[in-house]
């Protein structure tokens, strides 16, 4: 006789969401269409939209059995995270952003590697692609190593063990006995909770075979509020956690200080403190053309303010986080659960 093969696993697919009208129904689409066999249910937790996001997630749970929505008043990522968790039902958990595209095979190769690595959570790349000449700019900055220097999960590398993982697909039992997603980590919430899986024993995994497209924000302003936010948060978790700040994390307030030293020691004492921020200018020209291969010339000369807006304000959120921010975060905190390795 033959062997029966054992059935694909159930999956649940969280979505954190807010103020997501212009993607919100692709990405769902994008879920529903996947090429997996196993059971599956989308749950999307509604923060406090101001435009047709709840109306858009409402036909969505009207056409397809499988969509749920749960609420989530505060609008705060790791809370919507947790909401839909609490919701959800499967074994398997996924992460979605409700402008995030999974790739047509994403959940079944997760789930695949969930099994040949025996990891807690597996995730891959953050391929950002534009629908127009600023957001392929900023797509093409978020790719480069002059971007974002060598995150993997922006600019691609071998599978291999990692500290964290873009979004991720989660054993639910690393999830409960982790007691979910930290909600005082308005951003870094992946970080921290990777942080608490590994640190009681189990594997983080990052493959390049997922890959997960990804639309860039959609203007300078929103791009600066965006990159602040990282750059503020990233000095928390450095605070937080102490030795998990590096080099790469650093350039960006580096930049900062220099740029602004210059701009004041040219303005009031010689001309020659302007080469610095010259120098940084005629750097991320240079940087640009290579990033920029292949795109319209409308992106490409957009390339060097995409790639200022992020330095810039990525540096200016970590040098103006507030030590109060952090303390409040780690009297908070919560002490990893043994037991989340298989």
């Amino acid at each position: 006789m033959n062997a029966i093969a054992p059935a694909a696993p159930a999956v649940s697919v969280i979505m954190p969401v807010l103020n997501e009208e212009r993607h919100l129904r692709n990405s769902v689409r994008h879920i529903l269409e996947q090429e997996y066999e196993g059971e599956m249910e989308v749950v999307i937790a509604l923060g406090p939209s101001t435009d047709r996001t709840d109306e858009i997630a409402a036909e969505l749970v009207r056409e397809d059995p499988r969509v749920h929505t749960v609420p989530n008043p505060t609008g705060r990522t790791p809370a919507a995270l947790n909401a839909a968790i609490k919701a959800s039902r499967h074994p398997i958990v996924v992460r979605v952003d409700g402008h995030g595209m999974l790739s047509a095979d994403y959940i079944a190769t997760a789930v695949r590697l969930l099994e040949e690595t025996g990891a807690q959570n597996v995730g891959g790349i953050m391929h950002a692609e534009g629908e127009n000449a600023w957001e392929e700019a900023v797509a093409a900055a978020m790719t480069s190593k002059i971007g974002v220097g060598n995150a993997a999960f922006h600019t691609g590398g071998e599978a291999q063990q990692a500290e964290t993982v873009y979004l991720g697909v989660f054993r639910r039992e690393a999830l409960e006995q982790q007691g979910g997603y930290n909600e005082e980590f308005i951003r870094a919430q992946d970080w921290e909770l990777n942080f608490r899986i590994r640190e009681a024993g189990g594997l983080i995994w990052f493959s390049p075979e997922l890959k997960v497209q990804y639309r860039p924000r959609p203007s300078v302003r929103a791009l600066a509020k965006q990159y602040k936010d990282y750059g503020r948060w990233r000095h928390v978790v450095a605070r937080y956690h102490s030795g998990s700040i590096n080099l790469r994390y650093l350039a960006p307030p580096a930049a900062v200080c220099a740029i602004a030293a210059g701009t004041v020691v040219g303005a009031l004492v010689t001309p020659w403190g302007f080469v610095i921020p010259a120098g940084y200018l005629a750097a991320i020209t240079a940087g640009s053309l290579p990033a920029g291969k292949g795109l319209s010339l409308k992106a490409r000369v957009r390339i060097p303010v995409a790639l200022a807006t992020m330095h810039m304000s990525w540096g200016y959120g970590f040098l103006t986080s507030p030590k109060s921010l952090a303390r409040k975060v780690i009297a908070s905190r919560r002490p990893s659960v043994q037991g989340a390795a298989v």
